[in-house]
């Protein structure tokens, strides 16, 4: 293992710059089963080291393969003359927030013997056995496995020294049937912060009732009708609402974007949501358990703390790395991650969420008299106006404040910030999200979570 540490002497001699050091490994688990047979069998490990020095208002970056003492004074060098030789070119008024420097160490490893590949790949069949027997009016099935641990050494030229190892896990199901008009398709996710031997239990029989709820969705699906196109009054579970949160809202209070044209650029200290919303991006704890994702500190050596971006409605803050937080005058919270060794920090979100409300989702559905509860996120997009389109799993009407038939695949599109204000019921009860990816020109692990709401939407149907 590459000792940082023992790198302060080259990094003191790096005279005139800030600079970073960042040990990095990834290691990827995926297996997954297709109609009972093994399709996908992915294990691998990127490892490597990578330097950030700041000079004159520009980074200079640079990663090595080889994680060796060598390579890391290499890209310390190599980093540490492209910030010259940018600043060179030509001055930047750019700075970087002062930070406190920290010394911290935080591993979530487990405490169990790993399992070897072999063992899951059986108990996956185990589990396709179990649906095979049970369910055959099926026409396709899925299970997956899939795992990732980042363990991170970081370094920086103000004395900060850290080192964390974050690990997730997940299993998913997915089944197909045939109806009417098509096949439809159901699927659920479970795990979450740990190793695979901490959220997966190798026992088939234990996922019993659980795959069963899978296959209720997708045969209730298989009979379900379209929406009626049109603007309507929705109530978004919290799978949705968290997604609409990181989606459409948080991407544009992150202070890059915001620099970039972003809607929230001008909207600070505005009213841009309901008196009943208040988002927050949590750092690593949430009403005293740790969240799925938790950052303790970034990739810029900065202590996380939860952002309060949008507080009873008012837009409080943007979410910064430390240049951004300079040039804004805002705090520098602990935003800036990297996915691989070989990638630049970027401003991203950690674990974004709407906090909940008062009221019960059955008040919330008795309130409306024509409209619709959608309850699974599909694919979607949004961009840095606020507008959005997500694809919706699953859901029911509601006709009379009460739930009709289910529904098929659809979509809600809308902008965020308008969304938002239509706002007018906040449920009391908060799930988290932990498998999603955001895809901000790297790939990053991340949380999102809320309560369901209350809102209107234009919903995609016939």
């Amino acid at each position: 293992m590459l000792d940082l540490n023992s790198l302060k002497s080259e990094m003191a001699a790096a005279s005139g710059t800030y600079s970073e050091l960042r040990y990095q490994e990834n290691t990827d688990l995926r297996l997954s089963l297709l109609n009972g047979q093994l399709v996908t069998n992915l294990q691998e490990s990127s490892r490597g080291v990578s330097a950030r020095a700041f000079s004159g208002g520009y980074w200079g970056f640079s990663s090595h393969v080889s994680p060796t003492r060598d390579s890391a004074v290499s890209a310390l060098k190599e980093a540490v003359r492209n910030a010259t030789f940018l600043s060179g070119r030509r001055q930047k008024h750019a700075k970087l927030a002062s930070t406190p420097a920290i010394q911290f160490e935080r591993s979530y490893a487990s405490k169990k013997a790993p399992i070897q590949t072999a063992a899951w790949i059986d108990f996956m069949k185990g589990l396709d056995a179990i649906i095979t027997a049970k369910y055959k009016d099926l026409k396709a099935r899925s299970v997956t496995l899939m795992s990732l641990d980042m363990e991170k050494y970081f370094i920086t030229s103000d004395g900060s020294l850290a080192h964390t190892l974050v690990p997730r896990a997940h299993i998913a199901i997915s089944m197909t049937k045939d109806s009417a008009t098509g096949p439809v398709q159901a699927r659920d996710v479970r795990g979450g912060l740990g190793q695979m031997q901490d959220q997966v239990t190798p026992d088939p029989k234990a996922f019993e009732e659980w795959i069963e709820s899978v296959y209720q969705m997708v045969s209730k699906k298989s009979e379900g009708i379209l929406p009626a196109a049109g603007e309507h009054d929705v109530i978004l579970a919290a799978d949705l609402a968290g997604i609409l949160a990181h989606e459409a809202v948080g991407h544009t209070a992150e202070a890059d974007l915001v620099l970039g044209g972003s809607v929230a650029g001008d909207c600070l200290g505005k009213t841009v949501a309901s008196p009943l919303v208040t988002l927050v991006d949590f750092a690593h704890t949430y009403e005293g358990e740790t969240a799925p994702q938790p950052v303790h500190v970034d990739d810029e050596g900065v202590t996380a703390k939860d952002t309060v971006i949008i507080e009873n409605g008012t837009l409080k803050t943007f979410m910064n790395n430390r240049e951004t937080a300079a040039h804004f005058s805002q705090p520098a919270t602990g935003h800036a991650r990297a996915f691989t060794f070989a990638d630049e920090p970027l401003i991203r979100m950690r674990n974004t969420a709407i906090l909940p409300g008062k009221s019960k989702v059955e008040e919330m559905i008795s309130s409306i008299e024509n409209g619709y509860y959608l309850m699974k996120a599909g694919n979607g997009q949004a961009d840095t106006t606020g507008e959005f389109m997500f694809a919706t799993g699953f859901g029911y009407e509601i006709k009379n404040g009460k739930l009709g038939r289910p529904l098929r695949d659809s979509t809600i599109s809308g902008v965020a910030f308008d969304m938002l204000k239509s706002v007018t019921m906040v449920s009391d009860d908060f799930e988290w999200e932990s498998s999603g990816y955001c895809g901000k020109k790297q790939p990053m692990p991340v949380g999102m979570g809320g309560p369901a709401i209350k809102c209107r939407l234009q919903v995609g149907g016939q």
